[in-house]
C-alpha cells in the first residue's frame, strides 16, 4: 500500500468522496459544488489531473457503465482509497478539536 505524505488537497478530498459511488467525471464536478454550496468549483483540467493522480494511486479505479448505446466513464473509490479517506478525516477531526481549545481566547 501506498503511504501518502501530507494532507489530501480540497480537490482530492471531495473526489475521493463523490466517488464513494460510480460516479463521471461532470457528475462529479456537480456534486462537489452541489454538497459545497458552491464554494468548491472544480474545474476541467482540476478534476481530470486529481483523477489521473488518484488513479495512479490506486484510490479509485474506472467504473464502465452502458448507458444507452454508450459507455460512459465513471470512477469509483477502492478500499485504499477509503483507507486514506478516513485517515484524512481523522486528521481533519483533530485540527477541529483542536481549534475548539482556542475558540474561548479569539
Amino acid at each position: 500500500m501506498e503511504h501518502r505524505q501530507g494532507p489530501l488537497t480540497e480537490a482530492l478530498f471531495y473526489i475521493l468522496l463523490a466517488a464513494r459511488r460510480p460516479i463521471h467525471g461532470y457528475g462529479i464536478i456537480q456534486e462537489v459544488a452541489e454538497m459545497t454550496a458552491g464554494q468548491v468549483t472544480l474545474g476541467p483540467g482540476t478534476l481530470y489531473g486529481a483523477i489521473n493522480l488518484l488513479l495512479e494511486r490506486g484510490w479509485i479505479v474506472l467504473y464502465s457503465a452502458e448507458v444507452g448505446s454508450r459507455k460512459k466513464k465513471e470512477y469509483v473509490i477502492t478500499d485504499q482509497g477509503r483507507e486514506v479517506f478516513a485517515a484524512e478525516l481523522r486528521r481533519l477531526r483533530t485540527m477541529a478539536e483542536n481549534g475548539k481549545k482556542m475558540e474561548d481566547d479569539l
